[in-house]
């Protein structure tokens, strides 16, 4: 991509760029100490610089403070938990590690694996490393941080905890009298004024004397949990930092101004950058994505800003749930938490399961059982299913989505589903109501992607029949759940009720 590419590659470079202070969090930098230097081993201080849904060496703002501060022990913690809980990017984060431990190993580093509680993991990994401070990603919004800095002083180090490489640090883009904005637009506006900080090239590394013991790379719980599905998803994944940059290329060579209108066709696989995973478990940051693609859009390149906005988006998401990190399970517009809805059930298990009738959510939910993605449009659309034609409680769907995307992140999924309920921030009024078979018509005309999933001998529903556990039912007619019509008019009339 001669005509747009800059400079920047992933790898091995000194670190010479200034960190602008307010992407510093809470380590100050000796800007004289940084870049390429010789370590005395005996004197500096051994670090751990935990790779926290960061799996990458490029504007890593954590190792960057790690190296730093002396040798660096990189370090990745596979929580059982983790696992339990959201499979699909629990798998998406293991399948990264590899391409992460080369990159290190082409320093001379490594990659230390432990699997266990994040507290109780790093506490034995200061004893076992005699590390005198741990340098970490914040947690927030996929972890709570409470408790790692008692663990972390307790087995005697400290703990530094540093911002994502995200477009913005949280709360630093307000409204005119100080506060946080509610609405999308006048926040892409604001952000869009501004600057973006400049990515942190990767730094080098130098040396422990020793290293501790790793549980190697696999993550058996995610295996597990993943079931018939771990095969199946990792066909559809192009996992590591290397593969994140060379599709962000790929990408913008084929971008154009076409792109705001293509990337709603579900069938047009170029459409969109597919680089949704890769951001959420730290393969690429968002603000090389941003430089990369301003640099293109100065090469006049078309499309850009469509795309920027997209980016802008997942901060929104994420400055929302930094204010009211309780999106995930209350309803952002308390009175909404009153909203008559039915929980889980038959009707919720026939939707995740892709048989609920209605040919364009069905191809949805099989999309992204099969590949741990699902395209942007039918996610709305097959969510307004749930929530609006079954009436079913949007955080059934928002759980059920945190199991199985590969692209999963806590505050989009929350912001997602509560803008479809009509219960969030810049919500779509609850009266609107996708109708499923008028959008398929609009986006998949040709019936492309619905085939493509529903149609037997499809390739698509063969990868679904793979990855679907033994105990579901595979039908490729059911008979539809609800008609569309009554389905809205319910939805339409419990709202009247729910006003009065």
């Amino acid at each position: 991509m001669d005509r747009a590419r800059d400079s920047f590659r992933p790898g091995i470079s000194s670190y010479t760029t200034q960190v602008a202070a307010d992407n510093a969090g809470t380590v100050n930098f000796d800007r004289s100490c940084l870049g390429i230097r010789e370590v005395n081993k005996r004197e500096a201080m051994t670090v751990i610089c935990w790779f926290r849904r960061v799996l990458r060496l490029d504007d890593h703002p954590a190792l960057v403070a790690a190296a730093e501060g002396g040798p660096v022990i990189p370090l990745v913690i596979l929580d059982p938990a983790e696992a339990r809980a959201h499979p699909a990017s629990a798998q998406r984060q293991a399948m990264a590690l590899p391409d992460l431990d080369a990159a290190l190993r082409r320093q001379g580093s490594r990659l230390i694996v432990r699997r266990g509680d994040p507290d109780a993991v790093l506490s034995a990994m200061i004893r076992d490393s005699g590390a005198r401070a741990v340098h970490a990603t914040q947690g927030l919004p996929f972890a709570t941080d409470d408790g790692l800095a008692a663990a972390v002083e307790g087995a005697g180090a400290r703990l530094h905890l540093h911002p994502p490489a995200d477009l913005i640090p949280r709360g630093s883009v307000l409204t005119g009298t100080g506060t946080r904005f509610k609405v999308f637009t006048p926040f892409w506006r604001a952000l869009r004024k501004g600057s973006i900080a400049d990515p942190l090239p990767a730094p080098r590394l130098s040396l422990p004397m020793s290293w501790p013991a790793s549980d190697g790379l696999d993550w058996p719980e995610a295996r597990a949990a993943m079931n018939r599905g771990w095969d199946v998803v990792a066909r559809h994944v192009q996992a590591g930092e290397s593969a994140a940059h060379d599709r962000l290329d790929a990408f913008l060579d084929r971008l154009d101004a076409r792109y705001g209108t293509r990337r709603d066709t579900p069938s047009d696989s170029d459409a969109t950058s597919g680089l949704s995973d890769a951001l959420a478990v730290g393969e690429i940051s968002a603000r090389r994505l941003w430089h990369r693609a301003m640099n293109a859009q100065a090469h006049g390149i078309g499309g850009v800003e469509d795309f920027l906005r997209e980016l802008a988006w997942r901060d929104f998401a994420r400055d929302l749930f930094d204010a009211t990190p309780n999106m995930g399970r209350t309803c952002w517009k308390s009175e909404w938490n009153d909203f008559p809805c039915s929980g889980d059930g038959p009707e919720a298990e026939a939707w995740r399961q892709g048989r609920t009738g209605v040919a364009l959510v069905d191809a949805g939910m099989r999309e992204m059982f099969a590949t741990g993605r699902m395209h942007n449009r039918v996610r709305m659309i097959a969510a307004s299913y749930l929530v609006k034609h079954l009436m079913i409680d949007w955080r059934v769907g928002l759980d059920w989505f945190a199991r199985c995307l590969t692209d999963w992140d806590a505050a989009s999924n929350a912001m997602n589903w509560q803008w479809v309920a009509g219960c969030g921030p810049d919500a779509s009024p609850y009266f609107r109501v996708f109708n499923p078979d008028t959008q398929a018509a609009k986006f998949d005309g040709k019936h492309r992607y619905r085939d493509h999933w529903l149609k037997p001998g499809a390739q698509g529903a063969a990868d679904f029949a793979a990855a679907a556990p033994r105990s579901w039912v595979l039908d490729h007619h059911p008979a539809p759940l609800i008609d569309l019509d009554r389905g809205r008019q319910r939805a339409l009339d419990a709202y009247a009720r729910f006003r009065r």
